[in-house]
């Protein structure tokens, strides 16, 4: 008979979020597959599991997930984990279950911390229905083209962002969603946990006053309002009302949406002198 693969959600901070049922399966297991060994093997040795470790990430996927699909077949049990929280969820591991769905070998997952779902219970927003997109595009034109995709969404939208992008990505998520209710969940579980709410540009302001920003963010965007008209993008003056709102000199704020929108500077300063 084959092994099982345990899906196995780890502390996203806080090491008492461990699960009673994760411990004894980490430690009953014969192998865990993690993304960075030194990084498991701390909270492996905090709970004194002794199981042996092999590294599994977004690197050597495809070599790795066929030998692990093997040692299933032979009949040893393997639990995947990542850094931090729930395998698979912005992190490495589909190859690897849908490799050893294909061969027949059992797949269970441990439940347990997640960032989207632990900052969605906390944030004030719309629970019920709620979409996650994982990390946002490195690129200031490609994440707005993601939030103008996103911006007519009837549940909650839920990215998460690298502490040396969030400012500007906060900038671009003003431009295209305005006032409209968000919340960055910072640090979720551990000692400087904090959740921010307010508008992007009311966020940002926040953080960009702090000497520097760090931690792991969670950015939560409301539901679109019933009554918002679908596929409007927001007026060239308004954008560059919002930068200038975020402390963009005018005529930086003017060049870049002139840029992003393909529009002559002199068109954009006019649509902005003559908004009252």
């Amino acid at each position: 008979m084959p092994g099982t693969l345990y899906i196995v959600a780890t502390p996203i901070g806080n090491l008492e979020d461990i699960t009673l049922r994760a411990v004894r399966v980490l430690r009953e297991a014969g192998l865990i597959a993690c993304e960075d060994t030194r990084h498991t093997r701390k909270l492996l040795d905090h709970f004194a599991i002794a199981t042996p470790v092999v590294s599994y990430h977004e690197h050597n996927e495809a070599q790795r997930s066929a030998e692990l699909v093997e040692r299933l077949k032979g009949g040893e049990s393997i639990a995947l984990v990542s850094d931090a929280g729930t395998p698979l969820v912005s992190d490495p591991g589909h190859r690897l279950v849908a490799a050893a769905i294909g061969a027949g070998v059992p797949v269970v997952p441990i439940p347990g911390a997640s960032a989207a779902v632990g900052s969605l219970s906390a944030s004030g927003l719309a629970a019920d229905q709620f979409r996650f997109c994982g990390f946002l595009p490195p690129k200031s034109t490609q994440r707005r083209k993601v939030f103008e995709e996103r911006k007519h969404e009837d549940c909650t939208v839920i990215f998460y962002e690298a502490p040396h992008r969030i400012l500007v990505t906060l900038a671009d998520a003003a431009e295209v969603f305005g006032s409209r209710r968000m919340v960055v969940a910072r640090e979720l579980t551990k000692i400087h946990e904090e959740l921010l709410r307010g508008s992007a540009a009311e966020i940002r302001k926040q953080l960009a006053a702090r000497p520097s920003v760090k931690g792991e963010f969670t950015l939560l965007i409301a539901p679109a309002d019933p009554g918002e008209s679908q596929g409007e993008p927001t007026p060239p003056e308004d954008a560059v009302r919002a930068l200038e709102q975020q402390g963009m000199p005018r005529m930086d704020a003017i060049k870049q949406v002139a840029r992003e929108r393909g529009l002559g500077k002199r068109e954009v300063y006019r649509l902005v002198a003559e908004q009252p």
